[in-house]
């Protein structure tokens, strides 16, 4: 299954942010199909991308993508207004076939797992028992229950993500990325010595310093 995208009611969902700071319990999204071409196709390329699969939170990647007319794709959704703010309760998820779970739920069992085997037993539960049901009727009977606004979204809508939050996301990537490349530094001098102590001869030799004598230096 494609990670990322959701279903709020009838309609398609890409989530970029699982949780607004803050306020954890908002998602913010954009509506695919409503977008312009190129920015649908654009965006849609970089979810089903290696790189966007990966990526915890898809909004970090879109932060560093760009769109077929040179602008950054996060930048552009955030200006153009089309970054909507959703109750996660609402988006319905698909983390695998057989399980729809709603994004308040697995956000929730995202953030305990670092307490260990419990969180993972509950995520498992969450999977085999509380997951909603994919049957027609039942599908029916959940998108009945959520509440969801028939407008649709459009570019004049007031952009829900702040300079504020893109300055902290920017400030959180930039700090992931120095320690990616500390990380990267370290592990480049561990293979060095590690081949240094296999072949000697690979070590780069100290450049010989020549010594001037003191009458040389006093010409």
């Amino acid at each position: 299954m494609i990670k990322h995208v959701g279903r709020h009611g009838d309609r398609k969902v890409a989530i970029l942010f699982r949780e607004v700071p803050g306020e954890e319990h908002m998602a913010l999204v954009v509506y695919p199909d409503v977008l312009p071409k190129s920015f649908h196709d654009s965006i849609m390329r970089t979810i089903e991308s290696t790189e966007g699969q990966n990526a915890e939170v898809f909004g970090d990647v879109l932060f560093r993508t760009l769109l077929p007319d040179g602008r950054r794709a996060l930048e552009t959704l955030h200006k153009e207004g089309m970054i909507k703010r959703v109750q996660a309760s609402q988006i319905i998820v698909t983390p695998n076939a057989k399980t729809n779970i709603r994004l308040d739920e697995l956000n929730k069992a995202i953030n305990e797992m670092s307490s260990g085997d419990v969180a993972r037993q509950k995520m498992e539960d969450l999977d085999a028992n509380r997951g909603l049901n994919k049957s027609p009727r039942n599908q029916e009977r959940q998108e009945k229950s959520i509440p969801v606004n028939d407008s649709t979204p459009s570019p004049t809508t007031a952009s829900v993500l702040t300079d504020g939050f893109i300055a902290r996301e920017r400030l959180a990537q930039a700090e992931r990325m120095e320690l990616e490349a500390a990380g990267l530094a370290a592990e480049a001098t561990r293979l060095k010595e590690e081949a240094y102590s296999l072949d000697a001869t690979l070590k780069p030799k100290k450049p010989r310093v020549r010594k001037v004598k003191q009458n040389e230096s006093t010409q």
